[in-house]
C-alpha cells in the first residue's frame, strides 16, 4: 500500500511539473502576438471629426531600448492636421508632402499633409519591460473608409529595426508584422468627434459647461426637497412624541 501511494504522489507531482512547463510554453509563444506597435483612440475616433490618438510601443527585447519610431501616414486618406503631444524623454519631427489633390477643410484648399512622424529618444528610450504612448491630434478623419492603416517602423539601440507594416485583412490571420490601425466610428452631428471641445471654438465645451449647471441645478434642487420631507418628517415625529408624553401624565395623575 505505501509503495502505491509513493508512486501515486510521484506520477501527481510529474503531472502537475509537466503542467507547468506547458503552461509557461504556451504564455512564452502567446506573448510575441500582443507585443507590436498598435493605435487606440482617446475617446472616440469619428469619421470627418477630430481626435486624439495614441501610439503603444512595447519594448520586445530583453537586451536593448526601443529608442526610435517612425509612423507613415496613408496617402490613400491624407490628414491635412497631425499635432504630437510632447513626451518627455523624446524628441517629435513632423514630416509634410505635397497632395496631388487637393483638400478642403473647412472650406478653404489644402495643398500638403503629413505623411510622417518620427520620434527619437533623448536619452534611454523604452527600456527592456516597459512601453511608450505617443500621443497624436489628428484631423479631419475621412469620411469614406472605416480604418486607417499606419506603417510603423521600431528601431532598438542595437541597431536592430521591426518593421511593423503588414496591414491586416479580413477573414485572414493576423500577419507576423501587423500595421497599427485605426477603426473609425460613425460620423457624429457636430463632425468634431472627442476633440470636440477643443475645436469648436468653445462652443462644445459652452454646451457642456451649460448642461453641468443645469444638472447641478437639478441636484440641488432635489437636495432641497428631499431636506423639506426630511423636516417634515422630523416634526410629526416630535408632535407624535410630544402628545405621547402628555398622555402618559395624565394616566399617571389619574391613577
Amino acid at each position: 500500500m505505501q509503495v502505491s501511494r509513493v508512486v501515486s504522489r510521484r506520477t501527481a507531482s510529474r503531472a502537475v511539473a509537466a503542467a507547468a512547463v506547458a503552461g509557461t510554453a504556451v504564455l512564452t509563444l502567446s506573448a510575441p502576438a500582443f507585443a507590436h506597435v498598435s493605435v487606440q483612440p482617446e475617446g472616440t475616433a469619428a469619421k470627418g471629426g477630430w481626435a486624439v490618438v495614441d501610439f503603444k510601443v512595447p519594448n520586445e527585447r530583453d537586451d536593448a531600448s526601443t529608442t526610435k519610431l517612425e509612423v507613415t501616414f496613408p496617402a490613400d486618406h491624407p490628414l491635412a492636421s497631425v499635432m504630437p503631444e510632447p513626451v518627455p524623454g523624446w524628441t517629435a519631427k513632423v514630416t509634410k508632402s505635397k497632395l496631388d489633390k487637393p483638400l478642403t477643410m473647412h472650406g478653404e484648399k489644402i495643398d500638403e499633409a503629413v505623411t510622417k512622424v518620427t520620434w527619437t529618444a533623448d536619452g534611454k528610450g523604452i527600456e527592456p519591460g516597459f512601453f511608450e504612448k505617443f500621443p497624436l491630434s489628428v484631423g479631419a478623419l475621412p469620411e469614406d473608409t472605416d480604418q486607417l492603416a499606419f506603417k510603423a517602423i521600431q528601431t532598438y539601440s542595437n541597431k536592430e529595426v521591426v518593421r511593423w507594416i503588414e496591414v491586416p485583412q479580413k477573414g485572414q490571420d493576423e500577419p507576423e508584422n501587423p500595421a497599427p490601425v485605426l477603426q473609425l466610428s460613425a460620423a457624429t452631428d457636430d463632425h468634431h468627434g472627442a476633440a470636440g471641445a477643443e475645436d469648436a471654438s468653445g462652443e462644445s465645451a459652452g454646451k457642456t459647461a451649460k448642461t453641468a449647471a443645469a444638472t447641478d441645478s437639478g441636484s440641488g434642487g432635489g437636495s432641497d426637497t428631499t431636506a423639506r420631507v426630511l423636516g417634515v418628517v422630523g416634526i410629526v415625529v416630535g408632535a407624535a412624541g410630544v402628545a405621547y408624553g402628555v398622555l402618559a401624565g395624565r394616566r399617571r395623575t389619574a391613577a
